[in-house]
């Protein structure tokens, strides 16, 4: 079978990470046809927009994308395209695993911890204006039971599948009594449905102190918009950062995976950037495809190179200045020869 895939390599260090991973993906031997794509600052001054209608069409069509990072200006220019794609196509679960890899310098060397993010309102939905030019302005928070309780069974329904052991709400209840109000109650109900999966909840602000101290008591946790934004952040710091940090943004019957880093234009064409959690990104694409065994090939691969120590980029070594680190392309190519070894 040959998957159709929306390719969009993104801006900065995207276009070399992209390439990476789909030599990693197309080295497992399932077969892909690529729709390549462009979106993103480059293309700002070709179409007028860093998001073309053809990318969504695309996307729309193959039902499946792979994307790089694609920079997000900061204060001016335009809203964030990672944004803009989720919710023109809807895709209203944010999953972001975090999970420990030998090798990896961490705080800590046993954590597994899956976050499971509202996608498409609270803060991120945008609606917001000035009150007062430069003195006042406003945002307007939405929290609906329809998405509440969508990510919520979604979270479930992944704690089942993938044989995770407890589902916790995350939230601000005490204080924001309507909106996360809502949400935990809905998330109280979904959890009736699930009475083979633990379910509890933790204050937002507790939950992240308690990530810190023991995060392995931690499985699934599930959260809205903002929240899980940055719960997801402080999870990849404790397994080694965004560098190893994979995403998935998933709707009903259509998904677009991308790493959760920036797209460091800085680094631009160097081949110097760390491909692991586009490559990671890719598994879990593969997984969302049903292409268990390939991703664990994959999966089992990364790992592999990043335990040695020897083919993987400054970022992953002892010190920056190491004589020994290798390229974006170098890594790949141990990756693959790693699978083929297998």
């Amino acid at each position: 079978m040959t998957y159709h895939v929306t390719l969009i390599p993104g801006d900065g260090t995207g276009p070399e990470l992209v390439e990476a991973t789909r030599r990693v993906l197309e080295a497992t031997g399932v077969s892909f046809d690529w729709d390549m794509q462009e979106a993103g600052a480059d293309v700002m001054d070709k179409y007028g927009t860093p998001l073309p209608e053809a990318v969504l069409d695309s996307i729309r069509k193959n039902r499946v994308g792979l994307k790089g990072p694609i920079t997000t200006p900061v204060g001016t220019g335009f809203r964030s395209v990672n944004v803009a794609i989720r919710k023109a196509l809807d895709l209203y679960t944010n999953l972001r695993p975090a999970k420990y890899m030998q090798g990896v310098r961490s705080r800590y060397d046993d954590i597994d911890v899956v976050i499971v993010r509202e996608n498409t309102e609270g803060l991120y939905a945008g609606i917001e204006h000035d009150v007062i030019p430069g003195e006042a302005a406003e945002t307007i928070r939405i929290i609906t039971r329809k998405c509440s309780e969508r990510v919520v069974r979604f979270a479930f329904e992944y704690a089942r599948d993938n044989n995770r052991r407890k589902v916790t709400a995350v939230h601000k209840a005490n204080i924001l009594k309507a909106t996360d109000g809502l949400f935990l109650s809905v998330a109280r109900e979904v959890a009736q449905d699930y009475p083979d999966v633990e379910f509890e909840d933790r204050i937002v602000d507790n939950m992240c102190m308690q990530l810190v101290q023991r995060p392995t008591e931690y499985d699934v946790l599930v959260t809205p918009n903002l929240y899980g934004d940055i719960v997801s952040d402080l999870c990849s710091g404790l397994v080694g950062g965004l560098g190893v940090a994979p995403g998935a943004n998933i709707g009903d019957d259509i998904a677009v995976f991308e790493p959760v880093h920036g797209s460091a234009p800085k680094y631009a064409g160097q081949n110097k950037v760390n491909p692991t959690a586009t490559i990671l990104s890719g598994v879990l694409m593969l997984r969302y495809l049903g292409e268990r065994e390939a991703a664990d090939r994959a999966r089992n691969a990364i790992a592999a190179v990043i335990a040695e120590g020897k083919s993987v980029t400054y970022d992953m070594k002892p010190t920056r200045d190491d004589p020994t680190v290798v390229g974006t392309k170098e890594m790949a190519d141990a990756i693959i020869a790693a699978m083929n070894s297998a």
